[in-house]
């Protein structure tokens, strides 16, 4: 990507610009001539790694800081695939044909997803792991299936039914995320920007 140094912030560290293509700025006129950004540079398992972030206050956002940071950044891809796949049950596109509807429609499945999550923290909280250590697909349905079933049990019988969920949740447990693990910008289909993702073959 084409970009020259305006600032050094330090070792590693620097604060660049970087031109917009004419076809943008034709596009949308009020676009300035350049963007301004940051450039970060580190080293993960012996490989020199760069990255972009619009964060440009080194003081507040330290370099290190934000290399660490973006070492997670997979768990937003985890996230939506865990709403298209999982809650979505693999639908492409949503239901609802109006505006409205589809801004009601994604609200609701983005709500769902955070109490799914959030009651997936208590969950990693009782069994003393972390979040990430707990199974969506498995947690989501034990979740509903007592969501569908305490209605049938007595309203004093409620905290007896949530502390069994609770219970439930060392059958949940992911194994320990391995680490240096690299998640390259790849797709399955041909006609993409992107490499092509190439399976591995089965013995």
């Amino acid at each position: 990507m084409r970009h020259e140094v305006v600032q050094c912030l330090g070792a590693g560290d620097w604060l660049i610009r970087m031109p917009i293509s004419q076809r943008a700025r034709k596009l949308c006129p009020e676009l300035p001539s350049h963007w301004q950004a940051r450039l970060i540079q580190t080293e993960v398992q012996g490989k020199s790694r760069r990255f972009i972030t619009s964060m440009l206050d080194s003081e507040r956002f330290g370099a290190s800081q934000l290399a660490q940071m973006y070492c997670q950044r997979w768990e937003i891809e985890l996230g939506f695939r865990e709403i298209k796949q999982s809650l979505q049950q693999g639908a492409g596109v949503l239901r609802s044909k109006q505006p409205e509807l589809v801004k009601q429609e994604v609200w609701g499945v983005l709500i769902a997803h955070t109490l799914l999550r959030r009651w997936m923290r208590l969950m990693a909280q009782h069994v003393k792991v972390e979040p990430v250590r707990i199974s969506f697909h498995t947690a989501k349905h034990a979740i509903i299936g007592a969501l569908n079933t305490v209605h049938l049990a007595r309203a004093g019988a409620l905290p007896r039914h949530l502390q069994l969920l609770l219970e439930q949740a060392r059958y949940f447990v992911l194994p320990a995320r391995r680490s240096g693990r690299s998640f390259p910008r790849e797709v399955k289909r041909s006609r993409s920007k992107f490499p092509t993702k190439k399976m591995p073959a089965s013995s």
